[in-house]
């Protein structure tokens, strides 16, 4: 098979580790986790702690811009700018008709819906903003990025629930392979632990419930696992063809070198109990990487801290790598960044095989029954990472995995 390298040659992040890859690398690869104490928006429901952005500078996004932006699209045009920047790249640099932008999200601009929604109850019609729609739909993180980047190539939103990051990224691989653009600004962004749908979540039963402990509450694989935490912020990497890189004197990070993609058709938000989509996207992730299960040196879980997720997962993990590669969920550290946690994931994929680390997953004391993986656990593991895949699912049967190597 014949394999098109893609370049990832920017990185940006925000996180509840903090604004900025670098703070959010060195968090992660501490194993402590963000989640630290209760939220007062959150007082009285059933679950009342979240993983927040605890500080983001919105004048990096630009004050008079704030308005008509939901948290979520500030989060991804924060990430964008980092990203750019990190890649040597601006708007005076590229034909912006050859430049697109694809970013994921699962919920778009929930806040704006309660907010508004709130206002319309209690003081009629007339108060609603009229930037509303813009600001929630959840093509709108997708749309303000182009706009701030002058990127005038496609520009598209992707939502496949928590797989929504990696699908943009695998998107962006497409775009670049058929030729559509020289470079793709491709990511996932999420700002949704309002009231409502942290609610919604914790009556589905998905949320863990540890409301007197919430720093150890998110503990992927672990046998004491009860639910995930919810989390907000972004990723976004800058990815060219690895020949459009090297013509412009830039090394790459690492490189994706596949993307595999499958539907469980199964249930709206249970995992296929044999993790056949799974385990389908993995192995479609390998052969359109060209490798073999063997090359694999690492996993970037989805390890979501469910019950049934983390099983499942360590399942496919065991059947299509059987040699026990290191494994690890840095959602331990992170909480659930719902649709921007596959591009998030993605992002310390690529750190981890640049850095010849494999962060730990915290809150990992026990693994239950059956998880036998290889996992990282308590402190980081120093090692070299040829390939490493992340896997990405989401409600609705939505599997992505996404396959990188070293340059």
């Amino acid at each position: 098979m014949t394999t098109v390298d893609i370049a990832v040659t920017g990185l940006g992040m925000v996180t509840p580790a903090g604004a900025g890859v670098d703070e959010t690398w060195r968090r992660v690869c501490a194993g402590g986790s963000t989640v630290a104490v209760t939220d007062p928006a959150l007082a009285g429901l059933p679950v009342d702690f979240c993983a927040p952005v605890a500080a983001f500078d919105t004048s990096v996004v630009g004050r008079r811009n704030l308005y008509r932006l939901d948290r979520f699209a500030q989060f991804a045009v924060a990430a964008a700018y980092e990203a750019l920047a990190d890649a040597g790249l601006s708007a005076e640099d590229w034909d912006a008709t050859r430049v697109g932008v694809v970013i994921g999200s699962g919920m778009g601009g929930v806040a704006t819906w309660e907010a508004q929604h709130a206002r319309f109850l209690t003081q009629g019609p007339q108060s609603v903003s009229s930037v509303m729609i813009p600001k929630l739909t959840p093509n709108s993180a997708a749309g303000e990025v182009a706009l701030a980047c002058k990127a005038r190539g496609p520009s598209f939103a992707v939502s496949t629930a928590c797989a929504s990051g990696a699908t943009a990224v695998a998107a962006a691989k497409d775009l670049l392979t058929s030729g559509q653009c020289d470079i793709v600004i491709a990511g996932g962004a999420e700002a949704a632990s309002t009231p409502l749908t942290v609610a919604a979540f914790a009556n589905l039963g998905a949320l863990s419930r540890r409301c007197a402990e919430p720093a150890s509450a998110s503990r992927p694989f672990d046998s004491d696992r009860d639910g995930f935490v919810m989390a907000e912020g972004a990723a976004v990497l800058v990815l060219e063809r690895a020949e459009h890189a090297a013509a412009r004197g830039r090394r790459p990070r690492a490189l994706l070198a596949g993307c595999g993609s499958a539907s469980d058709a199964h249930h709206p938000t249970a995992p296929h109990p044999e993790g056949a989509g799974a385990q389908q996207a993995l192995l479609a992730a390998l052969l359109d990487a060209d490798l073999a299960s063997g090359d694999v040196d690492h996993v970037n879980a989805h390890g979501t801290s469910t019950v049934l997720n983390d099983q499942i997962e360590a399942d496919a993990i065991r059947r299509v790598l059987p040699h026990g590669p290191v494994v690890t969920s840095t959602k331990g550290v992170l909480g659930h960044l719902l649709g921007a946690a596959g591009a998030v994931e993605a992002a310390l994929t690529v750190l981890a095989i640049q850095q010849s680390t494999v962060p730990p997953t915290a809150n990992l004391e026990s693994p239950g029954p059956g998880l036998d993986v290889n996992l990282v656990s308590k402190t980081a593991l120093h090692r070299r990472i040829g390939a490493a895949v992340s896997n990405s699912f989401g409600f609705g049967g939505h599997n992505v995995v996404l396959a990188f190597r070293t340059p």
